[in-house]
């Protein structure tokens, strides 16, 4: 496996989920993208998810290429909640157990003045 950096180890692991991700997105307005890394090494394989204005969610534990459609699933449940949080209600069983982190929107409304 190549080697970058101070310990860095690139890897392809995540290119059979990346390409299943996208073949189960195809048609449904899911836009899946890459990305380096998500500092999430011992739950890898690892993926997020968000929207405008939303939570966003972090996910571990996964399965390729068999959590490709919790994924999109999940994501589409997402994109029509309307207040911005992932139900649990229908939310598919690899991301109940696999949720890592929830973030909340960087926009959260104006900072009260009393504030500490």
């Amino acid at each position: 496996m190549p080697q970058a950096g101070r310990g860095r180890r690139w890897t392809t692991r995540g290119a059979p989920a990346r390409r299943g991700h996208r073949r189960g997105a195809h048609g449904t307005g899911v836009t899946v993208r890459q990305v380096e890394c998500l500092a999430n090494c011992r739950r890898s394989l690892s993926a997020a998810m968000r929207k405008k204005d939303s939570w966003t969610y972090v996910f571990g534990d996964l399965t390729a290429p068999d959590d490709a459609t919790a994924l999109i699933d999940g994501a589409m449940l997402l994109a029509e909640s309307d207040d911005g949080l992932l139900p649990w209600r229908g939310r598919p069983e690899a991301l109940k157990g696999g949720l890592v982190a929830r973030v909340p929107p960087l926009v959260l409304g104006p900072i009260p003045e009393d504030f500490e």
